[in-house]
């Protein structure tokens, strides 16, 4: 999706510019967390993406033609969506939409919150928006203090502070996000953690390159469809720049326009995100698998912060009035866990933190009991 190599930044920043004037269980058997490494799950690095809002419905099942039936729900253009989107079953949808999630992550690694496989994994705030989804998912734990999505630091530790604080990944944990309230949700003022975020310049927290500096004037000419959230292709290609420049051990990469295009009743768009997004995660993916510091060390962990409501109008919003929202989805890639088909049972977001801390071989748990346990995952054979 994005190459730094001679000759491709202008034709990037081209199509960014011509793409934003168009757009105007039966469980698993668990290896206990306390011998995570003894039991060969651990790994040398984490790589965590969050896909803001994004609906299990079109994870599991893709393009949803009820969805896209009427002007409303700003379908711009339905034959070319129904050309790129559209197929016989769900199961050639789904993988139309999202190439690199069901061709690779679902088949090399575990899926959860398939309801038809009976797999559910679901928000246990009560709230079902971003801010306390992704405390819930960082922190391992729902906190009634945390409810709203203002820019107050958080009071919680995340999983991240957690890990920096630890002297093996000091200065090693960096957080890339498209939403510029995120340097309240991981406290960076606390923590110490780097958090590049909302329309932050890239050279903040990268070497002011000549690629990185056109690609920050370029974020500052588009217009800008909304304030706080900046286009995701800036945050995928910051979070890329820092792997390969910076080889953080753990990479949180947090995609927004997922949720912000389906608030502006953009199905089209929604879509197109989605599509997007999923290339950068492959991006991300096989550029750590061409690093030495990360081939096959590396688990890939990537989910969302909460669900949608499910019909034309409901779809564009969530919280606690869209009961569906609650329903989310999680996946986890990483040599040294078992492939297999979605995990059935019951399942919350809760459980993400101490997913991330067990890959690497720690318990989070043990030291935050108020942080639910990590999913099951089985040992690769």
């Amino acid at each position: 999706m994005f190459h730094w190599k001679g000759g491709m930044l202008p034709s990037l920043v081209r199509s960014v510019l011509l793409w934003v004037v168009a757009g105007l269980a039966l469980p698993a058997v668990m290896t206990g967390p306390a011998d995570a490494g003894e039991a060969g799950l651990s790994v040398r690095n984490v790589i965590l993406v969050t896909m803001d809002g994004l609906r299990w419905q079109e994870l599991f099942g893709g393009l949803d033609e009820i969805m896209m039936g009427d002007a409303d729900n700003g379908t711009k253009n339905p034959d070319e969506l129904l050309r790129r989107f559209a197929a016989d079953t769900p199961e050639q949808r789904r993988e139309r939409l999202m190439p690199f999630f069901w061709t690779v992550i679902a088949r090399q690694g575990v899926v959860f919150g398939d309801p038809e496989r009976d797999s559910h994994i679901r928000v246990s705030n009560g709230l079902n928006f971003s801010y306390p989804g992704y405390s819930e998912i960082l922190c391992g734990f729902a906190d009634p203090r945390i409810d709203s999505n203002a820019k107050t630091n958080n009071p919680n530790v995340t999983v991240l502070e957690w890990l920096n604080a630890r002297p093996e990944f000091a200065g090693q944990v960096a957080a890339w996000c498209s939403w510029d309230v995120f340097p309240y949700i991981i406290n960076t003022q606390r923590s110490g953690i780097p958090v590049n975020a909302g329309w932050m310049p890239l050279a903040e927290h990268l070497k002011p390159t000549p690629q990185i500096r056109q690609l920050d004037d370029t974020a500052s000419e588009l217009p800008r469809y909304w304030a706080g959230v900046r286009y995701d292709v800036f945050t995928a290609a910051g979070a890329l720049e820092c792997l390969k420049t910076q080889r953080p051990r753990v990479l949180y990469v947090g995609l927004g326009e997922t949720d912000d295009w389906a608030h502006s009743a953009r199905y089209d768009l929604y879509l197109d995100a989605a599509w997007r997004n999923d290339a950068s995660i492959r991006e991300l993916w096989e550029t750590a698998q061409s690093l030495p510091e990360y081939r096959n060390q590396t688990a890939l962990v990537v989910t969302t912060d909460h669900g949608r409501g499910e019909d034309r109008i409901a779809w564009r919003s969530h919280g606690r009035d869209h009961e569906t929202s609650d329903r989310i989805w999680a996946a986890v890639m990483s040599p040294t866990v078992a492939a297999s088909t979605p995990v059935s049972g019951q399942f919350t977001q809760s459980q993400i933190a101490a997913t991330v801390a067990f890959l690497l071989g720690l318990d989070y748990p043990a030291a935050v009991p108020q942080a639910a346990a990590p999913l099951p995952l089985q040992k690769a054979r």
